[in-house]
C-alpha cells in the first residue's frame, strides 16, 4: 500500500523487474516486483537544492507534454492545479537513482497521476484486467516523455506497489510471490555497476538487432523460452528448476546481448556461469546501473564478488 509520509505528497517506490527485460516487447512473460529500499514523493516544502530546482524545471516541461496527451477516452489531469503547485516550487524528491532500471521515472509518473488525474482508477478497487490495461496504457503514453518508448510497467508497479505478472502484452495481472525463508542461502540480489544506464540508446541497439533474422530466432527460441520458465518456476517456487534456467538466460544474454553489459563485468559475468557460484542477468535495460544476480549461496556469491556491493532483494 501506498503510505503517507509527513512531507506532503503518498510515497511511491521503485521496482525491479526480475524477469523479462527486452523479452516482453516480442511478448515473453515477465514478473515485476516493488523493491521499497528506494522511493520518492511529491513536496511542496521549498527546498533550495540544486537537485529540487532540476526535478521542478523537468516538471515544467513534463505537464506541457501531459497537457498534449489528453484524451477524453484515456485521461485527463488538473493541468491547472499541476501548473499552481510546480510554480510555488513542487518537485519530486525520490531516492530512486536514476538511470540504475529500477523504475526512477515510472515513481514520478505513478505520483503524478496519483495526484493529478481525474476519474482516476485507485488501487483499492476490484482491479480487472481491463482497468490494469488502461492504467498501463495510460502510464506508457506518460512515461513516454522520459523514454523514447514506454511499456508503462514500470510506473503501474510503482502506483500498485503489487508484483505484477505479465503474461503477454495484453494479459496482466497482480500477483503473489511465494513467500520468502529469510534463513535461506539463496538470494536475489543487486549488484552495483557503479555506473548509470540510458533506456532508449539500449533499446535502439536491441530493436537494430531485431532486424536480423538470427537474432530473432535466438529471442524467440531461447531467450523467450528461458525468461518463461524462470517466471513460471519462481511463482511456483521451484528453486532448482529456475536456477536451471537463469544459468541458460545469463549463458544467452553474455553472448548476445553484449553491449547492454559494462565491459568490466563481461569476465564476472563468464565466472557466475563457470563456477556456478552466481549467475547474473540484465536489471532493465542494462547498460549500466544494476545488474540481478541470482545464487543458490550467498556466502559463496558474496565472496566469489568480492569487492563489490550486493544488496540482497529476495531469500529463498
Amino acid at each position: 500500500m501506498v503510505e503517507q509520509n509527513n512531507m506532503k505528497g503518498p510515497l511511491f517506490y521503485s521496482k525491479i523487474l526480475l524477469f523479462g527485460e527486452y523479452g516482453i516487447i516480442k511478448d515473453s512473460k515477465g514478473l515485476s516486483i516493488p523493491y521499497n529500499f528506494f522511493k520518492g514523493a511529491l513536496k511542496t516544502d521549498g527546498a533550495e537544492t540544486e537537485a529540487a530546482k532540476q526535478s521542478n524545471e523537468a516538471l515544467q516541461k513534463f505537464a506541457t507534454y501531459m497537457e498534449g496527451i489528453q484524451s477524453k477516452n484515456l485521461v485527463t489531469f488538473d493541468i491547472e492545479s499541476l501548473r499552481a503547485d510546480i510554480s510555488r516550487g513542487m518537485y519530486f524528491d525520490s531516492s530512486i537513482p536514476q538511470g540504475y532500471g529500477i523504475g526512477s521515472s515510472g515513481a514520478l509518473v505513478a505520483a503524478i497521476y496519483d495526484k493529478y488525474a481525474y476519474n482516476k482508477i485507485t488501487v483499492l478497487e476490484n482491479l480487472t484486467r481491463e482497468k490494469l490495461l488502461r492504467l498501463k496504457a495510460i502510464f506508457g503514453k506518460m512515461e513516454s516523455f522520459f523514454h523514447g518508448k514506454s511499456s508503462g510497467l514500470d510506473p503501474l508497479n510503482s502506483y500498485l506497489s503489487l508484483p505484477i505478472l505479465i503474461n503477454s502484452k495484453d494479459n496482466i495481472e497482480s500477483t503473489s510471490l511465494p513467500s520468502q525463508n529469510k534463513e535461506g542461502k539463496g538470494a536475489v540480489f543487486l549488484l552495483d555497476s557503479g555506473m548509470t544506464g540510458e533506456t532508449a540508446p539500449m533499446v535502439q541497439i536491441f530493436m537494430e538487432k531485431m532486424k536480423q533474422e538470427g537474432f530473432r530466432n535466438v529471442i524467440k527460441e531461447k531467450f523467450i523460452k528461458h525468461t518463461d520458465a524462470c517466471v513460471d518456476h519462481f511463482l511456483n517456487g521451484d528453486i532448482k528448476g529456475l536456477f536451471g534456467h537463469v544459468k541458460q538466460l545469463s549463458h544467452v544474454v553474455l553472448d548476445h546481448f553484449k553491449p547492454m553489459i559494462p565491459a568490466q563485468f563481461h569476465q564476472l559475468w563468464q565466472k557466475g556461469i563457470e563456477t556456478n557460484d552466481y549467475y547474473l542477468k540484465l536489471c532493465g535495460s542494462g547498460g549500466g546501473g544494476y545488474i540481478l544476480g541470482f545464487t543458490e549461496d550467498i556466502d559463496k556469491a558474496r565472496k566469489s564478488l568480492q569487492g563489490h556491493k550486493l544488496e540482497v532483494v529476495y531469500n529463498f
